[in-house]
């Protein structure tokens, strides 16, 4: 994931905002205000440009560690190479599989974390700006790369969004409750930055688009 420094001088008007929305003073929090920069930034990300095309080492290697992280680490990461195999994928993902479990768990415990740190009314209101911030990016990112291979599929377009507004919330998690970069989550979000969709693990192979 981007790196954000918790203790980087200076306001944006992001965390202005933020601050206002919240009545806290964000050098108070810098979970918070790398939140804040973060909302600033997902729009400009990449996303989903770089579907479709050949794997580099360091995209296997974030994706194994993250499988690895999570709890995973005899799965094998399987390239999908165009986007009727990424359905094919997406349609074969048990949603309430352990591998979903563990995410689900670490989620909530980001949760928990970051909501004892600020409050659950902040933490509310802090990953809504996030997403307000990343939604629409995230839906036209996926719009433009569907649109670029000639895809028409609405379901699939909104399932890769889904999957870009779901790990912002993963990551957005991550910096409000302060924990280490080499977190699940961080190593998932990598994958979108470099402009992938990570579909899912299906059995013992992960789909990485």
């Amino acid at each position: 994931m981007t790196e954000i420094p918790f203790d980087a001088p200076g306001d944006a008007p992001d965390e202005a905002e933020l601050e206002e929305e919240l009545d806290l003073d964000l050098d108070d929090y810098p979970g918070l205000r790398a939140l804040a920069r973060f909302a600033r930034l997902v729009p400009d990300l990449g996303w989903f440009q770089n579907i479709g095309n050949e794997l580099d080492e360091d995209e296997i290697e974030w994706t194994e560690a993250y499988l690895a992280a999570l709890g995973f680490p005899d799965c094998t990461v399987v390239p999908i190479a165009d986007w009727e195999e990424a359905a094919d994928a997406a349609a074969s993902v048990d949603w309430n599989s352990p591998w979903w479990e563990a995410e689900e768990g670490l989620r909530a415990a980001l949760m928990m974390d970051a909501a004892e740190r600020i409050g659950e009314a902040q933490l509310e209101v802090a990953l809504a700006h996030v997403a307000s911030r990343a939604g629409e990016a995230i839906r036209l990112g996926a719009e433009v790369a569907a649109a670029r291979d000639g895809i028409l599929d609405e379901e699939l377009i909104r399932a890769v969004a889904g999957a870009g507004a779901q790990a912002a919330h993963q990551a957005a998690l991550v910096l409000a409750a302060e924990v280490e970069d080499e977190h699940p989550f961080a190593l998932k979000f990598r994958l979108f930055e470099t402009g992938r969709w990570p579909v899912g693990l299906t059995g013992l192979s992960f789909h990485l688009f």
